[in-house]
């Protein structure tokens, strides 16, 4: 089974997440910031991901270090579950329209990171959620998890549906990417 538990303690916050590849969808989340929990727990139901975070950070500075450090953790037990990634697709893209958002999504689970996020929000906040801190939630993912990760949303006017349009496109996205392919490593190198 393709499942991994991190821990991460820090001056600024105490995080546990465990991430199951081949889950039903589950989640139990808690960092603290309310529409974050909404996206992750989209990010779990559209990826078919099990996932359980507990999140306790200086929300009284503000959200920053719990959003990055989430998103930290989380690409540690993603890149952990998936072990040496053999016998994976590899790659998986996904356009997801909500409403009057699009949101385009491509990966490559390629362990070396790299992230590309053409994405912009009309207002400061949804909820509590800061949204110049959307793209470091998904920058630290990527890094940590060890994947290319490009993010567009190239229109929509309701930010609330376009950062939700990001989240699943991405869990889509990682579905397809991590299916067993019944193959050897994808890749002329012969491992990834």
């Amino acid at each position: 089974m393709r499942e991994a538990t991190v821990n991460r303690k820090t001056k600024e916050t105490d995080i546990e997440v465990t991430v199951r590849i081949d889950g039903a969808g589950e989640d139990a989340i808690a960092t603290g910031i309310g529409f974050l929990d909404h996206m992750l727990t989209a990010f779990a139901v559209h990826g078919g991901f099990d996932v359980s975070v507990s999140c306790a950070g200086d929300l009284d500075v503000d959200g920053h270090h719990t959003v990055e450090d989430v998103g930290i953790v989380l690409g540690q037990a993603f890149a952990r579950a998936l072990g040496d990634k053999s016998g994976i697709a590899r790659y998986g893209s996904f356009t997801l329209p909500m409403d009057e958002s699009l949101a385009i999504c491509a990966v490559d689970l390629s362990g070396r990171p790299y992230f590309v996020y053409n994405v912009s929000f009309l207002t400061e906040r949804i909820g509590g959620l800061d949204t110049q801190l959307v793209g470091e939630f998904f920058r630290a993912f990527a890094m940590n998890a060890g994947l290319t990760l490009h993010l567009n949303a190239p229109y929509g006017e309701n930010d609330h549906h376009k950062c939700e349009a990001l989240f699943k496109a991405t869990a889509h996205a990682l579905k397809a990417a991590v299916r067993p392919s019944g193959e050897a490593a994808l890749s002329t190198k012969g491992v990834l």
